[in-house]
C-alpha cells in the first residue's frame, strides 16, 4: 500500500510546513491551549500544528487560502472539532468568531506585515495571538527605539500590543526550508487602561509619514503635519530622526494634530 503524496510547496502562498516535532510542542507548549478555548489557526497547511492543538481543545477554526489543503483537513477531520474555512486570511472579518479569541499560525512571509496590520484592527476581540514569522520581522515588531530595527512595523504594534519574542526556528525545521532562520512570537493586546484615545487613521499617518522619510530629522520628515513650535511645544526635540521616538511620543504628535484640526492628509488605507 503506497503512501498518499505529499503536498507541493506553493510558492504563490509562501509555503513552507514546519515538520520539527521539538518545535512544534515548543509552539503547543507556549499557547497553552485550554479547553473551551476560541482559537483560530490562519495557515494550518498540512496540519502538523492543528493536530497537538485538538489533543487540547474540543473544537479549532482553521483559515487555508489553498483548496487541495483545505480539502485534506476537511477529510481527516471530524467537522463538529474542526471548521475548515477557505478565505484569504488579509480579507477575513475576524469579528466574526467569538470575542477573546486566541490566534496562531504559521504566517506566510510573503504577507505578514499587512496580515499583522490587518489582525491589529481587530485586538479588542483577542486575547493573545502566537505567530512563526521571519526572525527579521520579529525583530523588527519587539525593536526598543533609536536600534536600527525599529521602524513603522515596530511603533504601529507596540502602540496595541504587547510583543515578546519566545524562541528562534532553525530553517531545517520547514519543508523546504526557508532561506531565512524564523521565530516565534507573542503579542498579547494592552489593556483599555494603558491605551490612549487618539484617532487610528491619524495615528497611522504620522507614523507612515515619518518613517517613510527616516533619513530626515522630525522637522523635516513631519513638517507638513506639526511645525517645529508645535513638537516642541510637546517636549520633542525637532531634530532628531523618526527613530528615535518611543511609540508614546507618536502618539502625543497625534492626539496634538487632532486637537489643531489638522487635515489628514492621504491617510493610509
Amino acid at each position: 500500500m503506497h503512501d498518499a503524496p505529499r503536498h507541493v510547496p506553493r510558492k504563490r502562498f509562501g509555503q513552507h510546513f514546519l515538520h520539527d516535532q521539538h518545535y512544534l510542542a515548543r509552539i503547543v507548549a507556549a499557547i497553552d491551549p485550554r479547553q473551551g478555548d476560541a482559537l483560530v489557526e490562519i495557515g494550518p497547511g498540512e496540519g502538523a500544528l492543528t493536530r497537538p492543538l485538538l489533543e487540547r481543545l474540543s473544537a479549532l477554526t482553521v483559515i487555508e487560502i489553498d483548496r487541495d489543503l483545505a480539502a485534506g483537513l476537511s477529510a481527516g477531520f471530524a467537522p463538529d472539532r474542526l471548521q475548515v474555512v477557505i478565505a484569504d486570511a488579509l480579507d477575513f472579518d475576524f469579528a466574526a468568531l467569538p470575542a477573546n479569541l486566541r490566534v496562531v499560525g504559521n504566517l506566510p512571509y510573503n504577507v505578514s506585515t499587512p496580515l499583522l496590520f490587518h489582525l491589529a484592527g481587530f485586538a479588542d476581540r483577542v486575547r493573545d495571538m502566537h505567530f512563526m514569522l521571519q526572525l527579521e520581522v520579529v525583530d523588527r515588531m519587539a525593536a526598543a527605539h533609536s536600534t536600527p530595527e525599529y521602524g513603522r512595523l515596530s511603533v504601529m504594534l507596540q502602540r496595541r500590543f504587547r510583543i515578546e519574542r519566545l524562541f528562534k526556528v532553525p530553517p531545517g525545521a520547514f519543508r523546504p526550508p526557508p532561506k531565512v532562520e524564523s521565530a516565534v512570537v507573542r503579542l498579547t493586546p494592552r489593556p483599555a487602561s494603558e491605551l490612549q484615545p487618539v484617532d487610528p487613521k491619524l495615528f497611522a499617518t504620522v507614523v507612515t509619514r515619518a518613517f517613510g522619510a527616516r533619513r530626515k530629522t522630525l522637522r523635516n520628515a513631519l513638517g507638513s503635519l506639526i511645525d517645529t513650535a508645535g513638537l516642541e511645544r510637546l517636549g520633542i526635540d525637532a531634530g532628531l530622526r523618526p527613530e528615535n521616538l518611543a511609540p508614546a511620543d507618536y502618539i502625543k504628535i497625534a492626539i496634538s494634530i487632532g486637537l489643531e484640526g489638522a487635515p489628514l492628509l492621504n491617510p493610509p488605507k
